[in-house]
This record gives structure tokens, sequence and C-alpha cells, in this order.
């Protein structure tokens, strides 16, 4: 398999959609109701979704269960790095951090081998990714970087064991359908146990935006996991990471966060990651 434009251009767009529902989860007045409601409204779209697309096939249960047990500490870990620090420091230390992590690991687990211009890029692309999240933010917000590099180690998790059912469920569709039917709610249960009093007053306020963000979160890895069915894991791993690029304008555009020279040479250090990922 390799990485074509089309599929390239798809991953960008939905590295485009990331970026946009960790702003928004970014931006809201408390993280753990919002990520709780994303998941709530994703868990609605994709119940109907199933009914109508079909369950995936029987080989990739078992990747579907290992995906939602992950989750939850996906979802635990992303709201408190968004709690403790910007979106500029936490979305790039854990998007950074994971394509390394997948890259080495898809060798074992997968037997997909990158060539050499491949590990080019996804160097390229996660120092670039680190360079963008490494700055004085990180030593005045231990606890936000401490949570981002716990999840980089998660997402490089979830990554490995969709790419493994998305290829064993026989549709791609069918598999995003089912997984975001089912992934979210051990978090949601855990925040209404918690939290329930809070959250239906919140949820009542947010749900609008929440619902564009909800949708923006399925589309985004639904793409990615079709991408997964067309080149290999680590290559898409990587591209997919380019989304740091939206959310430094995004964090720059809508929450006023700096956008220095530091993270300019870091964002050209991407563009050339991605070059090469894609020559490789």
């Amino acid at each position: 398999m390799v990485l074509t434009w089309t599929v390239a251009a798809a991953v960008l767009v939905g590295a485009l959609l990331h970026a946009g529902w960790n702003a928004l989860i970014k931006s809201s007045s408390d993280k753990s109701l919002d990520t709780a409601l994303l998941q709530l409204l994703g868990c609605a779209l994709g119940l109907p979704l199933v009914l109508v697309v079909g369950w995936p096939a029987a080989a990739s249960w078992p990747f579907l269960a290992g995906s939602t047990a992950i989750h939850l500490a996906y979802y635990a870990a992303l709201s408190r790095a968004y709690h403790h620090g910007e979106l500029g420091l936490a979305y790039p230390l854990m998007r950074g951090t994971a394509p390394l992590l997948v890259a080495l690991a898809t060798a074992a687990t997968i037997g997909e081998s990158p060539s050499a211009l491949t590990w080019v890029g996804v160097a390229g692309i996660s120092l670039g990714v680190l360079a963008l999240g490494l700055s004085r933010q990180a030593l005045a917000s231990p606890r936000a970087v401490a949570f981002a590099l716990a999840n980089a180690v998660v997402i490089a998790a979830y990554t490995i064991t969709d790419g493994l059912g998305v290829r064993a469920s026989g549709s791609a569709l069918q598999y995003v359908a089912a997984l975001f039917a089912l992934h979210g709610w051990p978090f949601v249960l855990l925040v209404l146990a918690r939290r329930g009093r809070s959250f239906w007053p919140y949820a009542r306020r947010r749900w609008p935006l929440a619902t564009l963000g909800a949708l923006a979160s399925l589309a985004s890895y639904g793409i990615a996991l079709w991408a997964m069915t067309r080149a290999p894991v680590a290559t898409i791993a990587a591209l997919r990471e380019t989304s740091v690029l939206f959310a430094a304008l995004l964090g720059t555009w809508l929450l006023k966060e700096s956008f220095t020279p530091q993270r300019a040479a870091a964002t050209a250090l991407i563009v050339a990651g991605v070059m090469a990922l894609r020559l490789g």
C-alpha cells in the first residue's frame, strides 16, 4: 500500500476537523463536561448509522472492545491536559509523540516496515509537532505536559488497535459507525455518575456547538480509519498529526494564543515531513 495524493488530501481534511473539535473543548468552560457531551452526541450519531450500514464483521469485534476501553483513558487524559494547559501546548505534545510510537510498534504488530524516507517524514512531523508544544509554557504547566505525554501512549494504542480492527471489519464505514456507537459510553457514564446534576444544564446550553464538534470528530476519525485501509498505518498516523498546524492557527485566532517564530519554524518542519511521507 502507498500513500496517494487523494488519500493524503482526505487525511488533511480530517486533520482540520480534528483540530476543530479539540479547539471547541479547549474553549469550553468545563473540559470534562464538554468532552462527555461530545461523546454522548457522537454515540447518538453512531447508533442510527449502525442501523443503516450494519455491524462490521465479527473478526473486528475484539478490536472494537479494546478500542472502547482505551478511549476511556484517552478522554480522561484529554480533558485533564486541556484543564491544565493551552491548546498550543497540550495538543502538539499529545499528537507529536504518538506517530513515532505507532511507527515503532507497527513493524511488530502489523508487519509494516516503513521505508527510510517514510522514517524521515515521521521524524520530521513528530519533531515539528513537539517543537510547537515545547516552549517556556511547558515549564509553567508540568501537569499539562504529563497528561499530554501519557495520552500520546494511549493514542498510539488505539491507533494500532483500530488500524487492525478496520482492516478486519470488511467495511471502514461499518467499523466507524460501530466504534462511535460504543466507544464514548464509558466516559459519559463516568462523568454522569460523578457530575450528573451539572451535566444536563450544561448540555442544554452547549449542545448546538457540541453537535458540530461530534460531527467533526466522527468525520475526522472516519477518514483516518478509511485511509488506513489504503496506506500504511504509521504513515496515516503521522500525516494525521498535521492537525497541529490547524490547532496552532485556531489557538492563535480563536483563543488568542501566541504564534512565535519557534512555532513558524516548526510548521515548516512539519510541511517538509509531509512531503517526505508522500515521496516515501
